[in-house]
């Protein structure tokens, strides 16, 4: 549940960005939508958690998959800099998974 809402906010994120402020509707009703879903995995999702290892969970996967979306999707850069905070991200997770 919780990997199925990082998946939807991230591919939520990249439809935000195609929306073009809101002012393209198809983009736009698709990442309300992939919003409304994500949240709801979230909410399913951390009943077996506790509230703060779910909550850092979603939100650390959605970095990794939201960079790896802007870079391959999106074309942007990932500077050296922005990879190893990235990076920390993951590392931050696995030890908070492992806690």
């Amino acid at each position: 549940m919780l990997v199925g809402a990082a998946l939807a906010f991230s591919t939520g994120g990249v439809l935000m960005k195609l929306s073009n402020g809101l002012s393209r509707p198809v983009p736009t009703a698709a990442f309300l939508a992939l919003f409304i879903l994500g949240a709801s995995l979230q909410a399913l999702g951390m009943r077996r958690d506790d509230f703060s290892v779910a909550y850092i969970f979603v939100l650390g996967l959605e970095v990794v998959v939201t960079v790896l979306l802007s870079v391959f999707y999106l074309h942007e850069s990932l500077p050296l800099s922005r990879l190893c905070a990235v990076l920390l991200v993951v590392a931050g997770i696995v030890w908070l998974r492992t806690t």
